[in-house]
């Protein structure tokens, strides 16, 4: 009896987190909201309607779940509308008169006019989009005290958590749209036939009078076009900035792969004034416009290319706002001060000095008194300017501060190496929002080129889609001077052409992404996520994941990037005993590289496509994950790898792995699946133990060969398992969201 009450433990709790589709958001609309305020926003996507929490990243917003709906499919709008038919029928009866037994009452009132509003509240619609079919209201509270700034919602059922979507606090006033509905011809016909106009469905054309300074909360959908007129005064300096890219960076089916904004103003005789599709290239544009007059004008916003639909979200700021447009120098060293150079536009100063003393080498957000985020790139090497000399010698290591200062520009600079010497040449430019298009190009003294780059990608930069930025690598073949040239691939320039190059010899390094950023755990049980290593200037080591907070409950298995690989699966493991609620979890990266200790955040992300082929790894603000409580809780070692990791494998050959269950029957009652392994390895046997189960992993030595290691993670679903009634029309759960045993390390070894 003790064993079968284990095994159905397991099958409620292997059925429970892999019988509820992941809920995935798509859009949220409004994207955010001023500080002090009480208001509701819509939530789209796929999955939802079992949500019950909304939560955010930071202190000082209450959020309730109101209400969830989706379309109500064809069967039951036509069995609603057969029903309303009969009662329609009935009603019309009693008017002439023949109603004879079956006379009309107040119950077939109340029954018709429930129906109605079913019918309006929650009409079906095929063509609705189907990754935002669902949509969940959510009432927000936001404290006066509230942080101003970037925040992250998620929601949440009992056992499930969505991916993160952006939410901003402001503090200007703020104004918008009714939420946008999607064209929907069946209700329209059905309206019509009840002898009502159809509802409006987001009209293209929409118009609106705001009062500045404002932010204005938007949706576009097919062919829209939102205008906004306001009263301005000659001398005003307005800044207009759309907010659409940063909101929703990528959009999975659509190309362009994003809401591409564009701006214009017009005067009160619908003259042009000033246009703008993209700021210092990027997609979201922002136009200074200085007031010729008194007078009334209008701000227009639309898709480039008139498309539309839900997730075309927008926020519209528009005010006398300090707005940067460049600074000097794009960053500084770390420990010390660096005075910056600020250009832009009603700026209070035009410089400051910037403290750098307990902040570590990267990219920080510029703190100041402007309302746009500004990159400063932090190093811990040493730091000079660009001079007017040419070439400019330095000495390495060094970062350099420097400009391509006019059209044509090349600023050349000169150092003396050694025979054998490997250098590293880096520009920071368009990552720090410069509009720089940078070329690298390595020379000896007498002008014959070493190595040369162009365009660099860097995978750390998920929000880039043009990666600009040069850099090389070179050994040097002999002693003497060498000449570095830095330019602007298509010969412009001017004074935003900021840039940070470094100069050095290597320094092997890494940064660290893992996906998903929201997960969904049982206790007890784990759930596999992916680590990215994104090495730099040759760095091959191994790389030793761990848990930044030993005591938070949760562990760790196959937790290590083996060295020279990119990437892996490892398994995040909930203790027995946890609470079903939110928890934030830090997880960092360690590793050696030429006698340095390294140790560096890894960074949580979602790995989002973009235009149906293109793959991004965007940073999230936090690692969220959901526990969800055991109905009957079990030790939590009940699962654990017996066998001695790295499991050898030999190629041609096989691996036996025992792993502990709750029980003996844990075979019989399971499937367990291989996920995405490396090409070769199978589980050719699955067989009971007395302990628990054993597995045989197979390598096939023509797909496999001896050295590939890294982590076997195995999913495990229930045998047999019919759906529940309400879920035979559901799509398959995700691979995702199942449940799995540890990771188990692995290496293949010779026969």
């Amino acid at each position: 009896m003790k064993i079968a009450r284990c095994v159905l433990t397991w099958m409620l709790l292997v059925s429970a987190a892999g019988a509820q589709q992941m809920p995935h958001l798509a859009y949220v609309y409004p994207a955010g909201g001023r500080v002090g305020t009480t208001f509701q926003i819509v939530l789209g996507g796929q999955f939802l309607l079992s949500v019950s929490n909304a939560f955010f990243t930071g202190d000082g917003i209450r959020a309730t779940v109101l209400e969830r709906t989706r379309p109500m499919n064809q069967k039951e709008f036509t069995d609603l509308r057969d029903r309303l038919s009969v009662l329609q029928q009935k009603f019309q009866a009693t008017r002439r008169g023949n109603d004879g037994t079956n006379a009309w009452t107040a119950a077939d009132a109340r029954e018709r006019d429930e129906i109605r509003q079913k019918i309006l509240k929650n009409p079906p619609n095929r063509k609705a989009n189907p990754a935002m079919q669902d949509t969940v209201i959510v009432q927000l509270s936001i404290a006066t005290n509230a942080a101003i700034g970037e925040r992250e919602i998620r929601l949440a059922s009992s056992n499930a958590l969505s991916n993160p979507l952006k939410f901003v606090v402001g503090n200007l006033p703020e104004t918008g749209k009714l939420a946008a509905k999607p064209a929907n011809p069946d209700l329209d016909r059905f309206l019509e036939k009840l002898g009502r106009p159809p509802a409006p469905t987001g009209t293209p054309k929409y118009e609106s009078r705001v009062t500045l300074p404002a932010t204005i909360n938007g949706q576009i959908m097919p062919g829209g076009v939102d205008r906004y007129r306001f009263s301005a005064a000659r001398g005003q300096e307005l800044i207009i900035a759309a907010s659409a890219r940063t909101l929703i960076p990528y959009l999975a089916d659509a190309v362009p792969g994003w809401f591409e904004a564009t701006l214009a103003v017009y005067d009160d005789q619908g003259k042009e004034l000033v246009a703008a599709e993209r700021f210092h290239l990027r997609p979201d544009p922002v136009i200074h416009f200085a007031v010729p007059r008194d007078g009334e004008y209008v701000v227009e916003i639309h898709d480039s290319i008139f498309r539309g639909r839900e997730d075309f979200v927008y926020r519209l700021t528009i005010g006398e706002l300090p707005y940067v447009t460049g600074i000097f120098p794009l960053g500084g060293k770390v420990g010390e001060e660096t005075t910056v150079a600020l250009t832009g536009w009603n700026l209070k100063q035009r410089s400051l000095a910037h403290d750098n003393a307990g902040l570590p080498a990267g990219t920080i957000s510029l703190v100041g008194e402007f309302w746009n985020p500004v990159p400063f790139a932090l190093d811990d090497l040493p730091e000079c300017q660009e001079s007017n000399a040419s070439p400019q010698t330095i000495s390495l290591p060094m970062v350099v501060n420097g400009r391509i200062s006019q059209p044509g520009e090349r600023d050349v600079f000169k150092f003396h190496g050694h025979a054998g010497q490997r250098i590293a040449a880096e520009v920071l430019a368009r990552r720090l929002d410069s509009p720089l298009d940078s070329f690298l190009r390595l020379t000896d003294a007498d002008g014959k080129q070493l190595a040369f780059n162009d365009d660099f990608e860097d995978k750390a930069s998920g929000l880039e889609t043009h990666h600009a930025d040069s850099y090389l690598t070179a050994s040097l073949p002999a002693e003497g001077d060498y000449l570095l040239e830095l330019s602007d691939t298509q010969g412009k320039g001017g004074p935003d052409f900021a840039y940070r190059l470094r100069l050095s010899e290597p320094r092997p390094d890494f940064a660290l992404r893992i996906v998903p950023s929201s997960l969904s755990l049982r206790a007890g049980l784990s759930a596999p996520m992916t680590v990215y290593a994104l090495r730099k200037d040759g760095f091959t080591n191994a790389i030793e994941l761990h848990l930044k907070d030993a005591s938070s409950g949760f562990s760790l298995s196959g937790a290590r990037v083996p060295a020279g690989q990119d990437k892996v699966q490892f398994t995040l493991k909930a203790a027995g005993q946890s609470a079903g609620k939110l928890a934030k979890i830090e997880i960092e990266g360690s590793a050696v590289a030429d006698g340095r200790s390294l140790v560096h955040p890894a960074v949580p992300a979602e790995d989002l496509m973009q235009a149906f082929a293109y793959r991004h790894l965007v940073p999230s603000r936090a690692l969220a994950v959901v526990v969800a409580p055991n109905p009957r809780p079990f030790a939590s070692d009940a699962i654990r790898i017996l066998s001695a990791t790295p499991v050898k494998i030999p190629a041609g050959g096989t691996a036996l792995i025992r792993i502990a269950t709750p029980s003996a029957a844990f075979a019989d009652r399971f499937k367990l699946e291989l996920r995405t392994p490396p090409e070769g390895l199978s589980i050719s046997k699955i067989a009971p133990s007395p302990n628990g189960i054993e597995l045989v992993i197979a390598a096939n030595s023509e797909k496999i060969k001896p050295g590939a290691t890294g982590n076997l993670i195995i999913d495990v679903t229930p045998k047999n398992r019919e759906p529940a009634p309400n879920q035979k029309n559901r799509p398959t759960p995700s691979q995702a969201n199942a449940p799995a045993l540890p990771a188990i390390p692995f290496l293949v070894v010779a026969d």
